[in-house]
Parts: structure tokens; sequence; C-alpha cells
């Protein structure tokens, strides 16, 4: 009987740990989209978003802590329209030539009981780094189609473009830029 509950103790003693340690995940580029949008003129809203995004996230469900670190390929702009995607790549917006990549990162998790729902960071956009708050809902772990242990999620926030020396056109067109991100995140073995 005393092996018995020594057993027991120790089982729930180490997966309690095995919780508590943090998981590692790698971005799913197949699921990740990093999206954009601004008012055009006051007329309609410009939309777009990059087809390629890689990076890392580490969460510590139980220590409630997580870092993120991602990179977007500024040179994997789709807007629908050529033309649009061609300014747009240039040096009045992104200029991807000089640029290729926006970098984003953060380290400064809050959490409503095991799940994320904010984290502080930075965003590096033209060479110029910022504070950024990613607004996280809802965050959704668990097994992907019986394969892969995933986390989920659409991230969130809204930037003024200025701030990182993206001024062309403004006011005409929108200073405010809401950048959102559909995200799945693979857990590592």
């Amino acid at each position: 009987m005393q092996a018995k509950l020594i057993a027991t103790l120790l089982a729930t003693g180490l997966s309690a740990a095995a919780f508590a340690a943090p998981e590692k995940f790698v971005l799913d580029s197949t699921h990740t989209y990093p999206s954009f949008e601004v008012n055009h003129l006051g007329f309609s809203v410009t939309r777009g978003m990059f087809g390629e995004t890689e990076g890392t996230l580490e969460l510590d469900r139980a220590a409630k802590t997580g870092k993120l670190a991602a990179t977007i390929k500024t040179t994997s702009l789709y807007t629908g329209l050529a033309a649009r995607e061609d300014h747009l790549k240039g040096k009045d917006f992104f200029n991807v030539a000089e640029f290729p990549t926006a970098v984003v990162k953060a380290d400064k998790f809050t959490f409503d009981g095991d799940k994320p729902t904010k984290a502080e960071g930075t965003l590096t956009l033209l060479g110029v780094t910022k504070p950024v708050t990613l607004n996280i809902t809802p965050m959704k772990c668990d097994m992907r189609m019986g394969k892969d242990f995933v986390c989920g999620a659409d991230v969130t926030t809204t930037i003024q473009r200025s701030e990182w020396g993206m001024k062309a056109y403004v006011p005409f067109v929108g200073d405010e830029v809401k950048i959102a991100v559909q995200v799945e995140a693979v857990k590592q073995k």
C-alpha cells in the first residue's frame, strides 16, 4: 500500500513537472498569415497579406511566461492586384529591396488561466524597432487531426505606420494600420 502511494505521488509529481516545462513550437507557415488593412482615401479599405512567415514560440503555461520570434518576408506581399503589390513593395511603403523582412519579438505575456491573452514586444519594420502589444484571441492548444499538438490563435494589433517611417500619402492613405495574424504553431517533440 505504501509503495503504491509513493508511486502515485512520484507519477503525479513527474506529470506536474512535465506540464511546468516550457513547450517549444515552430510556426506552421502553411497556417500562419499576417494581414493588414488601411483606409484608402476615405473611400475603401485596402487589405493585403504576407504568404511567408517563419518563427518560434515558447510557452510555459504553468509559469505564465512566453517568447515569440517571427520573421515575415515582406517580399511575399499579396493584395490580389499586381500593380498595387509592386507599388507597396517599392520605396514609398515596404521598400522590400532594402528591407525584405519584418520581425516581431515578444517576451512579456499576460495569461488568463493557462492561455495567453496578450504579448508585449517589438516590431522591426523598415529598419525601425518600436514596441507593440499583441492581443491574442482565442488561444487553443490541442491535437490537430490526431497528428500534431498545435496552438492556434488570432493575433491582432494596430500601429501608426508613420512611426516606422512609412509616411507616404498620410493622411490620404491612412496612418492607422490594423494587423491580424492567423497563426498555428506545432509543438516540437
